[in-house]
């Protein structure tokens, strides 16, 4: 079974997030901000990670671009899922990286769909 890791910095959207990707058969590990999101990366790679841009230590950017340069993780798809859904923000998190971008409020069959076929590769 792949496994999700969602990094939200909100309690109400992790939880949201995770209950969503659990609905669709997939395991899903949580992380609060960039910081955590590294190291239980390093611990245990992901399938995917759905990342939050906006958060408290570390931002989505700083991760992605983290992740994308480091050897072990940067074959790891990335979800950038943030409320900055200006033209400008998705350019942005995909410069950084990003395997695709979707801005909040989403609807749950996109965020499914997108996870859903980055983890078929």
């Amino acid at each position: 079974m792949s496994t999700v890791l969602v990094v939200e910095d909100s309690l109400a959207q992790r939880q949201m997030i995770s209950d969503l990707l659990k609905g669709s058969g997939l395991t899903v590990t949580v992380a609060s901000d960039g910081v955590e999101a590294l190291e239980q990366i390093q611990r245990s790679s992901p399938d995917v990670v759905v990342l939050d841009i906006v958060m408290p230590r570390m931002n989505g950017y700083e991760v992605c671009r983290r992740l994308k340069a480091d050897p072990k993780t940067q074959h790891v798809p990335v979800v950038m899922c943030s409320s900055k859904g200006e033209e400008f923000d998705r350019y942005w998190g995909m410069k950084q990286g990003a395997d695709a971008y979707i801005a909040k409020p989403f609807q749950p069959t996109e965020l499914i769909g997108t996870v859903k076929q980055l983890l078929r590769g």
